[in-house]
């Protein structure tokens, strides 16, 4: 299921970023005593007792012309328009201001839920300051502190109430959910359509056409699949267009739907930053994935060519070790059988689990080849592993001491399980946790 999204919301300098921070518990968002210091949104998970939630922290909409003002009130309004809860933030020491009558006016228009937070109240008897904001028409304000961190358990309750209870389709857990990433213009668009054999998905020259993530079933030998399409993702200081960015959270909406994702890069262009950085969100989602080579077509080839691109994908993508490579032309429907043996492959081993059994014989191999690594005279000691979830395969290793496992050895450790297991296709996750 997705993740409800929150928007926090307001004129600037009314402590969102700390609020932000406080919620997600860690320091994220710049916090600054000058309005306009968030100029874009920014994106983090939170969890309240039960619920996981996605949190867009916005810059403040101001009426003034100081700089970003415009790019500001641009991106806050597509974080509301993205949100599916609102908070709606003022500062309960000015009192209601113009400003806050502005932002309470383009949330109306929104007809989202919309939690009415009034910060800054660092005592109760503060509390009698906040009734003013009854005026701007969102029911019950919630007192709330930043800098002391009061209240946010009430608001966040008040918030959790109005999170959809299924955004998803609801797809046969058998279908496996495949979504293609990217930077703009890759072709991501342009394969689906060669898959489907048919113009399902809007293909244009301009980067960044397709804005929405669009769902097709598709089956291929009897396997249903349920095609994601993405808008492009495209480095963040070179467009500041608000719909640039909404793509961004789309596209990690879709990844976060998804069973497998197809990071699809541009043979013709060649590899650069941006990709890694695309392929980056896939990987530490956790989610198996397949790299796709789009746009062979275009590449002057000899017995090599392919051998050598791969070595280059390798190199610019070493934290993709695991992921298969497939090299396709969308626009000549050139190779793409070649896809879905991969897709498959690297669904069941992201759904992959071994017996407790064997994998410590192979744990016990590993330590008898690769003695573990010793500290202050301190050596580690593997007693037991085991698996304890899938997708991605997950195993905790219990130890006479956590920080004894190096990140060498617990690499190492990850090779020979994928040695004896397979698991191409998806990240493994290893877990060392000392034994009660």
């Amino acid at each position: 299921m997705t993740k409800p999204i929150i928007a926090i919301v307001g004129k600037p300098n009314v402590g969102k970023s700390t609020i932000f921070n406080r919620i997600i518990g860690e320091r994220v968002s710049i916090v600054e005593d000058t309005p306009g210091i968030t100029r874009d949104r920014i994106y983090s998970s939170g969890e309240w007792l039960t619920h996981d939630f996605n949190l867009i922290d916005t810059g403040g909409i101001d009426l003034g012309d100081e700089p970003f003002q415009k790019q500001i009130r641009a991106q806050a309004e597509v974080a509301i328009d993205e949100s599916d809860v609102i908070i709606f933030m003022v500062n309960g020491r000015e009192g209601v201001t113009q400003a806050d009558e502005m932002v309470a006016r383009i949330l109306y228009k929104s007809n989202k839920p919309v939690v009415l937070a009034v910060n800054k109240i660092d005592n109760p008897e503060m509390r009698s300051d906040i009734y003013d904001f009854y005026s701007l028409g969102f029911g019950e304000p919630f007192p709330i502190s930043g800098s002391h961190g009061l209240g946010l358990g009430d608001l966040l309750d008040e918030a959790a109430k109005h999170f959809p209870t299924n955004e998803d389709p609801d797809y046969d857990d058998e279908t496996i959910r495949l979504s293609l990433i990217g930077r703009p213009n890759v072709g991501k668009s342009s394969l689906i359509n060669a898959i489907l054999g048919e113009e399902r998905v809007i293909v244009s020259p301009i980067a960044g056409t397709t804005r929405d993530a669009i769902d097709t079933l598709y089956t291929v030998d009897d396997q249903e699949y349920v095609l994601i399409d993405t808008a492009g993702m495209r480095k963040k200081g070179k467009v500041y267009e608000s719909t640039e960015k909404y793509s961004v959270l789309r596209a990690l909406k879709a990844i976060e739907r998804s069973n497998v994702v197809l990071v699809v890069i541009d043979a013709e262009e060649g590899i650069i930053e941006q990709d890694k950085k695309v392929a980056g969100y896939a990987h530490e989602a956790g989610k198996a994935i397949v790299i796709v080579v789009n746009k062979w077509d275009t590449v002057e080839k000899d017995s090599k060519t392919m051998k050598k691109f791969e070595e280059k994908v390798r190199d610019n993508f070493q934290f993709l070790d695991y992921a298969p490579i497939a090299f396709v032309s969308a626009l000549e429907k050139s190779r793409l059988k070649t896809l879905f043996p991969l897709i498959q492959m690297a669904d069941e081993n992201h759904r992959k689990r071994v017996q407790s059994s064997t994998l410590n014989e192979v744990i016990t191999d590993a330590v008898a080849m690769n003695p573990t690594p010793t500290d202050n005279g301190r050596r580690l000691n593997i007693f037991y592993a085991t698996q304890v979830a899938i997708q991605p395969p997950t195993f905790v290793v219990f130890v006479n001491d956590a920080e004894l496992m190096h990140f060498s050895y617990k690499r190492f450790l990850e090779n020979r399980i994928r040695d004896a297991f397979g698991f191409e296709g998806t990240p493994v996750h290893l877990i060392s946790r000392k034994r009660n």
